[in-house]
């Protein structure tokens, strides 16, 4: 047995060893000179640097926005997307760099296509792609509309995929790709099912695109944040809701997770978690089943 115990540990020792191995020299890669080899699709002349930002009318996105705008000198103009124009104008109002407000549906295909040709008529670098914008319903998932699960993998995925896919040709090494993800892409979540599976699919996403991503040397980053409390996500839930999560026990705010989020991602890390729970959920879900961690979930989502 304790043969079987020390290889056992041997065996994490050196995992752990080879992946912390690893990330320094992909991180050391992304400092590295710049080579001659540029991504194809720039015109020639000065490029505007944006950063183009998702679900920027509130929460979050709003966070995001008022910290790139303060902290990221080399950013030109910020584009704020979100669906209700009120919102973004507010957001706007915060900022001191030029503005730009897209008050799109990212579930429409046709509001991908206008952000496409919105970048594509001007010269354009993406130094900053966040993907913020989301949706999230608690409940059995026999109970929710189909059409609402089927929105939230819209929004959650198939816009993401969308607006990378948008973004790409106009990016250059150094630029950043910022996925909002969640811990609730660490395990299966009942009663979140749709939502958690979703944030599964984009933390695998984010991951397997960075990987393609080196040799551009442009950054991707996946954000998996715990619940956060000042975002409209837990008002909702506890006005429809409450009796399906009954607290929100140690929930950060928006300000402390989009700091600690974008030092990650300027550093060029894979994944951040930005708080002690997060952090402390994506290390013990590599260690203990999902089935496991299931019911962990039922007990606290009953406190």
């Amino acid at each position: 047995m304790n043969v079987l115990v020390r290889c056992l540990g041997m065996i994490v020792f050196i995992t752990v060893l080879a992946g912390l191995v690893l990330l320094i020299g992909e991180l050391i890669w992304y400092r590295l000179p710049a080579g001659t080899a540029r991504r194809p699709g720039y015109g020639a002349g000065h490029l505007k640097r944006i950063a183009l930002i998702t679900g920027a009318g509130s929460g979050l996105g709003r966070a995001y926005a008022r910290r790139i705008d303060r902290r990221v000198a080399k950013i030109d103009e910020i584009w704020l997307v979100g669906r209700r124009e009120d919102r973004l104008q507010e957001t706007a109002d915060l900022l001191r760099k030029p503005v730009r407000c897209l008050a799109l549906d990212l579930t429409k295909p046709e509001s991908i296509t206008s952000i496409r040709n919105e970048i594509h008529k001007e010269k354009i670098r993406v130094s900053f792609l966040v993907n913020c914008a989301g949706a999230g319903r608690t409940g059995l998932t026999k109970a929710l509309p189909v059409r609402e699960q089927i929105r939230m993998i819209e929004l959650n995925c198939s816009a993401v995929v969308a607006l990378t896919d948008v973004c790409l040709p106009y990016m250059q090494e150094g630029d950043h790709i910022l996925n909002v993800c969640s811990s609730a892409a660490f395990q299966p979540l009942q009663r979140l099912n749709v939502y958690a599976s979703t944030k599964a699919f984009l933390l695998r996403y984010t991951r397997a695109l960075r990987h393609e991503l080196l040799p551009d040397k442009i950054m991707v980053t996946a954000v998996c944040p715990y619940w956060i409390k000042d975002t409209e996500f837990i008002k909702k839930t506890e006005e429809n809701n409450k009796e399906e999560i009954h607290s929100y026990p140690l929930a950060s705010m928006v300000s402390s997770v989009a700091a600690l989020s974008l030092v990650g991602c300027r550093l060029g890390l894979p994944v951040v978690t930005p708080g002690i729970v997060c952090t402390a959920h994506r290390i013990f879900s590599g260690l203990i089943p999902d089935v496991v961690l299931q019911y962990i979930w039922e007990g606290i989502r009953r406190l």
